[in-house]
């Protein structure tokens, strides 16, 4: 990697940040499958710890929560009996946290859908915001615990809850698709939310964008991370490139600009110089 300049580097960047896989990067760029993997690690390293720096007393209003599924590996199904129930191989649950307003990913965490994860990540949401907010979640109990350890009584808190035509089986997932969504409910459990703002639909479109950005989360294929630490550097490099550098189509600027963390479009070798 200390071979590439930094045109060189930025041009790997665009290409990891558009979805495309690392050994297609390969293949365009050049560069060896060991240094694109190095620079992944280094930079994502570096995005995280930006983002973790400037991402504070951010002055949201509505935020939405959810979670997207993805595997390290491999699937749980083709575990062997010493991997089955170490995390980083099989099942892996990437939380994530986005203004409703200015499209800012606050905040995410990779990890497993449970209890003490979903407790980090939403007092890791609480501790950057400035002031009270409305949050909507889904219907995942292990939020009810989180939001009020890290809220308190201090959050318009609700839930949206899907209604399926065939509601799904603890366990049990679909090939393709879940069961058609017939429907919603939506249940106040903290302070005064507005029952017009009571949604997810910003989160889970940020999850489809999740899944066209990055190669690893592509759904139907065989593109997954071998190793959940470049996992955790993919989103952190990602969430990067979509908060700071990557205009919105519907605000005309990025959503660090809206958020007011950033007065300019970043580029992608300003991204490539956090590695000094």
């Amino acid at each position: 990697m200390n071979k590439l300049d930094k045109k060189r580097r930025a041009q790997v960047v665009a290409a990891l940040v558009e979805g495309a896989s690392v050994n297609s990067v390969v293949r365009m760029t050049g560069v060896s499958k060991p240094t694109i993997l190095k620079l992944l690690a280094d930079l994502g390293t570096a995005c995280a710890k930006y983002q973790d720096e400037k991402l504070h007393s951010l002055p949201c209003k509505r935020v939405q929560a959810d979670e997207i599924w993805s595997f390290c590996f491999a699937k749980d199904k083709n575990l062997s009996e010493e991997m089955k129930g170490k995390f980083g191989f099989g099942s892996v649950w990437t939380w994530t946290a986005i203004c409703a307003d200015s499209k800012l990913m606050i905040s995410w965490l990779v990890g497993e859908r449970s209890v003490p994860y979903a407790v980090k990540f939403i007092d890791d949401l609480a501790s950057r915001l400035a002031h009270r907010v409305q949050l909507t979640t889904d219907g995942h109990k292990a939020y009810l615990r989180a939001v009020e350890g890290a809220f308190g009584a201090d959050v318009d808190y609700a839930i949206l809850e899907k209604i399926y035509a065939a509601p799904p089986q603890e366990g049990v997932t679909t090939r393709y698709s879940p069961a058609q969504c017939c429907g919603t409910k939506t249940h106040r459990i903290t302070g005064n939310p507005d029952s017009g703002h009571i949604s997810t639909s910003y989160a889970e479109r940020m999850n489809l964008q999740i899944r066209m950005g990055m190669r690893r989360f592509t759904r139907l294929t065989n593109a997954h991370s071998k190793k959940v630490e470049n996992h955790r550097h993919a989103l952190a490099l990602y969430f990067m490139y979509y908060n700071f550098a990557r205009i919105h189509s519907t605000l005309r600027v990025t959503p660090a600009m809206q958020a007011g963390v950033s007065n300019h479009v970043w580029s992608l070798e300003e991204i490539v110089g956090l590695l000094g």
